[in-house]
């Protein structure tokens, strides 16, 4: 994992350039995470890994896939990915590419893990003060893990605060055995 991240950080580093420089970072997101959707599919991977597909093929794959939503720039990448053998690292790249944009724009990852499903205008409303928290914009995802019990628990970046009942009562149990 490791290596591959190495291995895509200086194409995601050109490729945030290039959309940088163009002055659409945002409008760059669409069509890249088409790209690393496609990358990620099964069926697509083993086409990628077989040495039987040519690697025009490839490049018709990947830029079919994401319909009029490639430009010259995009297509240029796709073939320079295709001609080094790297369409695998599309989703490392799709990744990097991501964290570089909300670094330019000042905003971070928010994984908000509730005990019980959340809906949106509930993330809306807990948006704020989590920002507060975090002192960053967040853009936020939702997961459940019915573990927890009750209450959330929210990670951003290396960060977590956690406001769960299970943290409470792990809380609580290690107070209680000292």
């Amino acid at each position: 994992m490791a290596e591959s991240v190495t291995i895509a950080r200086p194409y995601a580093e050109a490729l945030f350039r290039v959309a940088k420089e163009s002055g659409n970072l945002a409008n760059w997101s669409m069509p890249v995470g088409k790209l690393v959707e496609v990358a990620s599919d099964p069926e697509a991977r083993d086409a990628i890994g077989d040495p039987n597909v040519a690697a025009g093929q490839l490049v018709d794959l990947f830029r079919s896939a994401c319909g009029k939503t490639v430009d010259a720039e995009l297509a240029n990448f796709i073939q320079l990915l295709s001609d080094n053998d790297r369409l695998g690292l599309l989703p490392e790249i799709g990744a990097l590419y991501e964290s570089y944009k909300q670094a330019e724009e000042g905003t971070k990852q928010a994984e908000i893990v509730s005990a019980f499903p959340i809906d949106a205008s509930q993330v809306k409303a807990l948006l704020p003060q989590l920002e507060t928290v975090f002192k960053s914009k967040l853009e936020a995802f939702v997961s459940v893990d019915p573990e927890l019990i009750g209450g959330i628990k929210v990670i951003v970046g290396d960060q977590v605060l956690d406001a769960s009942v299970r943290a409470k009562l792990n809380t609580m149990a290690t107070a209680l055995n000292n």
